[in-house]
């Protein structure tokens, strides 16, 4: 029995951080220019580890009750 579909991805590219959070690549590009969300190079890429994404929308949330 394979066990591929069971991994789990350690790092994400921006990509598939804007797929996860449904922005545009360019929105996530963006966000980590500003240093809203942490990322590491890798040779030519960016990656994003899954608690810097976590983290992010933890920080969207709580501004967002904080203002209500």
């Amino acid at each position: 029995m394979s066990r591929r579909g069971n991994l789990q991805p350690k790092w994400y590219s921006t990509r598939d951080v804007a797929m996860l959070l449904g922005y545009g690549t360019s929105k996530v590009k963006m966000l980590i220019a500003a240093h809203e969300l942490r990322s590491i190079k890798d040779g030519k890429y960016r990656r994003i580890l899954p608690e810097p994404v976590d983290e992010y929308i933890a920080r969207r949330a709580r501004e967002a009750r904080e203002r209500w």
